[in-house]
């Protein structure tokens, strides 16, 4: 397509967008009594307006059946979690039995690693991405010590090469290739926060299971945002939250996939739960614990009816929509913001905006990641008094995510426009 950087242009592609009426189902923020451009689905997404409905269920049915509501009611809690699988399914590309929603996304990666990180003698190295989100990092050194290990003598981060902000994917290959003797476990980010570069996550699980690693993945910038597909890449596990582009609240509960393999496996290692149990026999309290053979083999406790409900609200949405409407018009939206901001470079004749986010369709999703040159914190903070929220990342990053189900092209040209304001 051949962009045009003026509003009639980007007008002319909402008026044809398939999905502009969805952004009607959001709650925007507002700045001077309009609505502020939202560009930080990469880190909070916009509450769905139907969010409140669905939470209001579930208080309706606590006031009116008490504990009864896990029975009786609209939705009642024993099964509210069963509802999300399917959806969930469709959007990371598995199988509904090898999902379930539980926890929060660094519980999740704890739980998985008890059953995917047992490091022997032989087999001890993890392997990950450098400037991997913190938690993650936190959650590998408090691993690798609760086995007796100096994170530094195991953990590997494979860096950037000297003058590049990304990591090329024959790097990430050739590094576990080197260590494949020791390697227990690979776990990558599946987008990196920093930089929203996309990794290449089937080569990379078949170099790990190359290799005799497990291949798991942290997906909390990638789930909703980009296509996925778990199943037939035969990724081991994965985890991600559901507050960002799953638009499911502040501190939402968090999914995780399960390749069916270990799922079915009852007997494979586990931390486990009463909620993990085998249904028909949960309630009868018995000692020994019987996993449930499939993704929900894995819950801990009794799921968080509120926190489901919310989820809901957002998961509808995205069933009604289509996830691969959402991939189409994600493509265009992200390439049209990086043909604004390359248009204002040539008008400055400088890289005032280096992008370091890939150009490559394939290795990025709605994340642009803004280097600036020059006053980058104040040029974010005169962003935020044009109501423009963005987010920003030291020393010198500016995020920006225009997010398919609430932005539209007219966003990404109004942003265009008021950076180039700002700028001159």
């Amino acid at each position: 397509m051949n962009f045009e950087n003026t509003i009639a242009f980007a007008r002319q592609l909402d008026e044809t967008d398939p999905l502009k009426h969805f952004r009607q189902r959001f709650l925007f923020p507002q700045h001077n009594g309009k609505d502020c451009i939202y560009f930080t689905g990469n880190s909070l997404g916009l509450q769905p307006g139907n969010t409140l409905h669905e939470i209001q269920q579930v208080l309706d049915s606590w006031s009116a059946l008490a504990v009864e509501g896990h029975f009786k009611g609209a939705n009642p809690w024993m099964h509210f979690h069963d509802k999300l699988t399917r959806p969930l399914a469709k959007i990371v590309g598995c199988l509904p039995e090898e999902v379930v929603v539980m926890n929060s996304l660094t519980v999740n990666i704890h739980l998985m690693m008890a059953g995917f990180y047992r490091p022997t003698k032989e087999r001890y190295k993890i392997i990950c991405e450098a400037k991997a989100f913190p938690s993650d990092q936190y959650a590998f050194a408090s691993q690798a010590l609760l086995h007796g290990l100096k994170p530094d003598d195991i953990i590997i981060e494979i860096k950037p090469r000297a003058g590049e902000h990304t990591l090329r994917t024959e790097d990430i290959v050739s590094t576990i290739e080197e260590h494949a003797n020791e390697t227990a476990l690979v776990l990558f980010s599946g987008i990196n926060y920093y930089t929203g570069q996309y990794f290449d996550i089937r080569s990379i699980t078949e170099a790990a299971h190359a290799a005799g690693a497990y291949a798991g993945f942290d997906l909390a910038h990638a789930a909703g945002n980009v296509e996925l597909k778990l199943h037939e890449w035969k990724v081991d596990f994965a985890c991600w939250c559901t507050y960002k582009y799953l638009n499911s609240g502040p501190g939402a509960v968090s999914g995780t996939y399960i390749h069916e393999q270990f799922a079915r496996d009852k007997n494979f290692p586990r931390l486990a739960g009463w909620w993990g149990n085998d249904k028909s026999t949960r309630f009868k309290m018995e000692k020994d614990f019987d996993a449930i053979p499939t993704a929900e083999g894995w819950q801990l406790s009794t799921p968080p009816a509120l926190l489901l409900a919310a989820h809901k609200a957002s998961l509808d949405i995205f069933e009604e929509a289509g996830i691969e409407h959402l991939h189409q018009k994600r493509k265009t939206l992200t390439a049209y913001l990086h043909f604004i901001l390359h248009d204002i470079n040539q008008k400055n004749n400088e890289t005032l905006i280096e992008i370091i986010t890939p150009s490559k369709e394939a290795e990025r999703g709605c994340q642009v990641s803004m280097l600036m040159h020059k006053n980058g914190k104040a040029i974010f903070e005169a962003l935020i008094n044009e109501g423009v929220i963005a987010d920003w990342r030291e020393p010198n990053v500016i995020r920006v995510a225009p997010v398919p189900l609430y932005n539209t092209y007219e966003d990404v040209w109004k942003f265009g426009n008021i950076v180039e304001s700002i700028l001159k």
